[in-house]
């Protein structure tokens, strides 16, 4: 695309259809499109970009509908058709005079007259060159001009004309406008008015890489993701929305030091569209749109007795017409998500403080009439659920009670404060955060429940996945004079948020320090912070700090600790002896924090007895806790934890060989971990992105994804994510034929890198590198500790991996015995794409040793088994080893014809949602030879030709 070209985000498929409509009309057959959104969704650009693209070559005529001119007869017309209007001399007699009565004087007798002259002098002027019609927010044009303009976007499809027309999406037709039976949701009536036929090209929300990207171009890249996601929490994937947040940000919100804003800024053209719709509403509809946006939780019931003595159900019939609500079940919601601001924000103080006040009477009169219903109906039926909808209601009453200031402030503030405490926040409204924030600003500055209550809205917004908005909070606690249990809580808070999202170094003092006073005052809480800093030592790599953090945890422990208590220090315990080499000692606290893990439900205490099995050789119980782990964070609401948790899920997922669930379950977490800030965790998802791209043997798109994790491991001092995209090169590297190289880059990254599991876990392959390169002694001293770990465990498949690496160093003669036990012990077990490696090697064994018979069964089933998976450089070395045993060469055998892999999948639904390469290659951290590699593969195995047939055959 040229400079002169406005660049637009995430419109690929609506770019499309513009480029289809003006190359039919250059070629004389011409035609309509109808592009419908919400304000701000680019409809407009869309013109611009249609504009710039037909360039010299096309007549352009543009107009916009203006609502004040939309009962004006023919203003739409006289403002389009006038820079030609000199050409109606050459029409017959009757057109040109009903054409310029309505141009000259707004009149018109009906009939063909005037929509024939339309058509015929637009053909007349399309006769030196193509025409191009442009009518922006034809739902305003006047109805005359509107209908005259439908005749024609009906009869152009042989002429060298193409008319775009845009209308907002959503909005309704006024009072006894008829809709026709197959009118496209959500476009307003009046712009179909006779736009039959035309087709309708709908712009959505822009998806999160169209989002990112255009962050990109207008602040220069320095939107941080996690400032990004609450950003687009209010746009909702709208770019002007967008656009106008991002340009009223203060350097505090920019660098995180403040709380982004809570709605779209005050005089944007976006507000002050919202604010003109709702000012055209009659009063009682603007009342409860008040009250909805006040309380998100409103249920029918409730708004009808608010509305009395109005019905409401007749009270919002206009602001459903115009497009402002719509009905959810038994409750309202704005169409658009940003309005909901607009109405609270844009209302005075003193309504939306009455506005609090009738909801927390309405609240509490449900309250009674429950107590009254209770007494009747005798045994709760769901207990759990009515507790659940009890604190909801408590919440919500003593918020609205709160923001009516309807009563003393401190007391306010101590009911708002323990109703927040006592709800659960995956079901309440408001969320927690904000009612003790809320609660804070009521209390007293003296009052050392202010701080209390700052402390705890901090660690509710993190928990709520609100990363900026805790650090905000926290700002305002940094106070040398607060008491030291209020400064701990604090410190841990910090130490938490740097822990995942910045310098390991800073997370272990802040976690330290705060586990030193917290130990006496919340024994759970100080435990939990020690396990934290030792979490900060190995994310960093530095063993000697681990194991000193968890021998003074061994001198801590008492012999009465809480369960969940006794399952950190059993973590500690055994994790330093599998620091310190000693496997056979860790494997009994490791087996204790497995046993104890049957009666935790705290989603991070699960997380260390997910490692705790998965250092045991336990992959399947591994998983097992960690899918735990991962609901029940869910359950409670936790969005924070969710990046870190599906990290641990990740790791029984790799020994398993599940590549296409990791690849899934890596995306997932990149994407929570940048919403949430958590940069330290998102570099470890793009490791193990980098590690399934190696699996695949995509090149180009393991190196990018390693080289970004490398480059954040080396920024936040993260060993581990470090390690693990150098695993990834090394992997990338072995499975290309160049043993070599993945030697020397393993025997680097084991040279300058502490972290023991993972260097564990790549152990198999640095065996196989140095054994492919004659290196015997760094390869057996390597076997060595890989045995002294698996003999501390039960694993057959671990047992198998180790059979394998004797068999790699073994003499003459003795390596088949040790392949034979290896696949032996593959049977017993669930490692099948390992197995397939020892397959291979054991059959380029058998081949070197001229026995090709028995070398081509294994390579046979290796062949399959990597075909199945994908494994493309895999494939091609099992194909190689046939060939070079006689195996007629033959093509690759596609197992999965008419189906996709996961990732194949996602590319595909993305392509037929109008992403082009380049977006679907940012998205999804891949090169774009690899998304055209798959598109490829894509058609071949889905039968068909073209992104066209895509779209078809997805929807």
């Amino acid at each position: 695309m040229s400079s002169d070209k406005p660049l637009l985000r995430g419109r690929g498929e609506a770019e499309r259809a513009l480029l289809r409509l003006l190359d039919h009309a250059r070629d004389g057959s011409g035609g309509a499109l109808l592009l419908a959104g919400a304000p701000g969704m680019g409809k407009t650009a869309l013109l611009d970009l249609a504009v710039a693209h037909a360039g010299p070559r096309f007549r352009v005529l543009r107009v916009s509908g203006v609502e004040s001119e939309s009962r004006l007869p023919y203003a739409g017309l006289h403002g389009l058709l006038r820079p030609v209007a000199a050409g109606a001399a050459s029409l017959p007699g009757a057109q040109a005079r009903a054409l310029m009565a309505a141009l000259e004087s707004g009149t018109g007798a009906g009939g063909l007259a005037l929509p024939a002259a339309v058509l015929g002098l637009l053909s007349a002027v399309a006769a030196e060159r193509p025409v191009l019609a442009c009518v922006d927010d034809v739902d305003l044009l006047d109805a005359g001009s509107r209908q005259a303009l439908s005749f024609v976007a009906r009869r152009v499809s042989g002429e060298p004309v193409a008319l775009l027309f845009t209308a907002r999406e959503g909005e309704r037709a006024p009072e006894g406008a008829r809709r026709t039976p197959h009118e496209p949701e959500g476009v307003p009536a009046q712009a179909l008015d006779g736009l039959d036929g035309v087709p309708v090209q709908t712009l959505g929300r822009l998806d999160a890489a169209a989002v990112r990207e255009l962050a990109g171009d207008l602040a220069a890249g320095k939107v941080a993701e996690d400032l990004l996601a609450a950003l687009d929490q209010i746009a909702h994937g709208n770019p002007l929305a967008l656009a106008e947040l991002i340009g009223s940000l203060t350097p505090d919100q920019l660098a995180g030091l403040a709380a982004p804003p809570v709605t779209l800024p005050r005089g944007g053209r976006l507000w002050r569209e919202h604010t003109s719709r709702l000012a055209a509403l009659p009063a009682q509809a603007q009342r409860l749109l008040l009250l909805i946006a006040a309380d998100p939780g409103l249920d029918l019931p409730t708004l009808i007795r608010a509305a009395r003595p109005s019905c409401a159900l007749t009270a919002l019939e206009p602001a459903e017409r115009a497009g402002v609500l719509h009905s959810t079940g038994d409750r309202y919601d704005f169409r658009d998500p940003a309005m909901r601001g607009v109405v609270y924000y844009g209302a005075s103080l003193l309504r939306r403080r009455s506005a609090h006040r009738l909801l927390a009477t309405l609240l509490s009169a449900d309250e009674r009439a429950g107590e009254r219903t209770d007494g009747r109906a005798g045994e709760r039926t769901d207990e759990r659920a009515d507790e659940r909808a009890d604190e909801s209601q408590g919440l919500r009453r003593a918020w609205h009670r709160a923001c009516a200031l309807d009563g003393l402030p401190a007391s306010l503030a101590d009911d708002l404060a323990a109703a927040a405490l006592d709800a659960h926040p995956a079901h309440t409204h408001p969320e927690p955060y904000l009612a003790l924030e809320r609660a804070a600003e009521l209390t007293d500055p003296h009052d050392p429940a202010k701080a209390e209550r700052l402390a705890a809205a901090a660690r509710y917004a993190w928990v709520a996945g609100r990363p900026q908005v805790a650090r905000s909070l926290l700002a305002r606690l940094r106070n040398p004079t607060a008491p030291d249990e209020l400064r701990a809580h604090v410190q841990l808070l910090h130490g938490s948020l740097e822990l995942l999202g910045g310098e390991t170094g800073n997370a272990r003092e802040e976690l330290l320090s705060a586990a030193t006073w917290l130990l006496e005052s919340h024994r759970m809480l100080g435990v939990r912070a020690l396990v934290r800093a030792a979490d900060a030592s190995y994310r960093a790599g530095d063993n000697r700090a681990f194991i000193a953090i968890a021998r003074q945890a061994a001198a801590l422990r008492r012999p009465d600790e809480a369960v969940p208590t006794q399952l950190m220090f059993e973590y500690l315990a055994g994790m330093a002896s599998t620091f310190s080499g000693s496997h056979q000692e860790a494997a009994a606290p490791l087996r204790r924090v497995v046993e104890l893990a049957g009666s935790v439900r705290d989603p991070s205490v699960l997380v260390w007895a997910c490692v705790a099995s998965m250092l045991l050789g336990e992959d399947a119980t591994a998983h097992r806790l960690s899918a735990r782990a991962v609901e029940a964070a869910r359950v409670r609401g936790a969005v924070s934890a969710m990046p870190q948790l599906l990290e641990y899920t990740i790791y029984p997922e790799i020994w398993m060989g599940r590549y296409a669930a990791v690849a899934t379950t890596a995306a997932q977490g990149l994407r929570l971990a940048q919403e949430t800030g958590q940069l330290n965790t998102a570099a470890q998802h793009l490791a193990w992105l980098a590690i399934t791209a190696a699996v695949e043997g995509d090149q180009e798109t393991c190196r990018v994804r390693a080289d970004a994790a490398i480059g954040l491991a080396d920024a936040h001092d993260l060993g581990i994510a470090g390690a693990i995209g150098n695993w990834a090169l090394a992997y990338l590297d072995l499975a290309a034929g160049r043993p070599a190289d993945a030697a020397n880059r393993l025997r680097a990254e084991r040279r300058n890198s502490n972290h023991v599991v993972i260097r564990v876990m790549a152990t198999p392959h640095f065996i196989e590198a140095c054994a492919r390169t004659g290196d015997q002694e760094a390869a057996g001293a390597a076997l060595r500790v890989l045995e002294r770990w698996v003999g501390s465990t039960r694993s057959p498949d671990l047992r198998a991996l180790v059979s394998r690496c004797r068999a790699l160093l073994a003499g003459p003669g003795e390596s088949e015995e040790l392949f034979r036990e290896a696949l032996d012990l593959h049977g017993q077990g669930v490692y099948e794409f390992e197995a397939a490696r020892t397959r291979l090697l054991y059959g380029s064994a058998l081949r070197r040793d001229r026995r090709p018979g028995a070398a081509r069964t294994h390579l046979h089933a290796a062949l399959e088994t990597f075909e199945r998976y994908d494994a493309r450089l895999w494939t091609e070395q099992a194909r190689t080893e046939l060939r070079a045993s006689g195996d007629p060469v033959r093509p690759v055998l596609d197992v999965t014809t008419g189906q996709l892999t996961a990732q194949q999948l996602q590319i595909a639904r993305m392509v037929a949602e109008g992403a082009t390469n380049k977006e679907v290659a940012e998205q999804l951290f891949l090169s774009r030879r690899t998304v055209e590699h798959h598109l490829r593969n894509i058609f071949s195995r889905l039968g068909i030709r073209s992104r066209v047939e895509l779209v078809r055959l997805m929807s």
